[in-house]
């Protein structure tokens, strides 16, 4: 029985992306991707035409910092790093989706 891949949720990639660069620290695009995917034990697909729209967008407000190095496998590669604005976003993020996890809990069990 094979599982298919889902999308990420919209809106929820750049929390994603976020906590992906606190835990790991600088981090390139293909290595947020995977560490992504592993980490929902391959549930979720993590398309880069998505993903690095995403970095770019996230760079521009400020929430993350880049600079070209190298790779494990010796290829240049733009690393991604969390600013300060990052982990004040990456906080309200993470409390937002508790706040629509906890809802969509209490609907789905029939609340009133």
């Amino acid at each position: 029985m094979s599982k298919d891949k889902a999308d990420v949720l919209q809106g929820t990639l750049n929390l994603l992306v976020l906590k992906t660069i606190e835990d790991l620290g600088p981090i390139h695009g293909w290595g947020i991707a995977k560490r992504i995917e592993r980490v929902s034990r391959d549930l979720l697909d993590v398309p880069y035409g998505t993903l690095y729209p995403s970095l770019m967008k996230l760079e521009q407000q400020g929430w993350i910092s880049s600079e070209w190095g190298v790779s494990d496998n010796n290829r240049r590669a733009r690393f991604y790093s969390l600013t300060r604005p990052g982990r004040k976003q990456l906080q309200r993020e993470a409390q937002n989706w508790e706040q629509m996890a906890a809802f969509i809990a209490r609907l789905l069990q029939g609340a009133q």
